[in-house]
């Protein structure tokens, strides 16, 4: 399958940019969708977290952190630094 010159010229001027922009939206899509973590959307474009975090924000994509998952990590940080 190709994509029409017009449509591929959206993404870049080269085969390599053209690739990358394409398999960014598709990692933010399946992010999106709950089908990549945070963690895999970085292994996936070669990020570490705070790029991962950089990259993620500037497309406007939202954090996906629910309010179990914060529960989790709440009770989790009780069970490392009990209260006194």
């Amino acid at each position: 399958m190709s994509l029409p010159d017009l449509v591929a010229r959206q993404w870049g001027d080269t085969p390599q940019a053209i690739g990358r922009h394409v398999i960014e939206d598709a990692v933010i899509e399946r992010y999106r969708t709950g089908g990549l973590s945070h963690r895999q959307v970085g292994e996936a474009l070669g990020l570490d977290y705070w790029r991962t975090e950089r990259f993620l924000e500037e497309r406007g994509v939202p954090l996906n952190y629910s309010a179990t998952d914060l529960e989790a990590d709440t009770a989790t940080l009780e069970k490392i630094l009990p209260r006194s």
